[in-house]
């Protein structure tokens, strides 16, 4: 059974990239930010601080699961991705979990006042700190029969990748055993 794609989720300013990155150093796995695969529409959009609707976000979710996709082959099939993107509605997150190995979430839990504070002092990212409250409203919880697990943004990310990967190794042999 290959390893887990791991999806980090939450709303912009939650610190995906960052908690991603942190479980990616540590699982030995490669790193996708989802971001990254937005179209220029999208990032004018966000940029404007006007939030995504379903019929923008459809083709870029395709394309971050394309990304996932691209590795289950059976070469590539030691290490799933472990991917920033927000996810934030179940049929988004099924998407992502269309793939060829088993999708573990890891949302992060949203703390209005924080994530208000972090998008304030944020630079050099494109979505406006505008989208906050549109992406709260569209922020669908992790529900009982998803794979995953929710933790709060206060701790630090060292913390919450630490907290990925034991639930992981609970739940059968996972990457980044220490």
């Amino acid at each position: 059974m290959p390893s887990p794609h791991i999806v980090v989720m939450g709303v912009s300013g939650a610190g995906k990239t960052t908690v991603a990155r942190a479980i990616a150093e540590r699982a030995g796995s490669p790193f996708l930010d989802a971001d990254d695969l937005h179209p220029p529409t999208n990032r004018r959009k966000l940029g404007a601080g006007e939030p995504l609707g379903d019929d923008d976000r459809a083709p870029w979710l395709a394309a971050v699961r394309d990304r996932m996709r691209d590795r289950d082959h059976p070469a590539d099939f030691g290490s799933g991705l472990v991917v920033a993107c927000s996810a934030l509605r179940r049929t988004y997150r099924d998407v992502l979990r269309d793939v060829g190995r088993p999708v573990f979430f890891v949302e992060l839990g949203a703390d209005p006042e924080l994530i208000a504070a972090r998008l304030a002092a944020r630079r050099g990212h494109f979505a406006s700190r505008r989208i906050l409250a549109s992406q709260l409203d569209d922020l669908e919880p992790l529900e009982p029969d998803e794979n995953g697990i929710v933790c709060p943004i206060s701790l630090p990310a060292a913390e919450i990748a630490e907290e990925c990967l034991a639930a992981l190794r609970k739940r059968r042999g996972a990457p980044g055993e220490t």
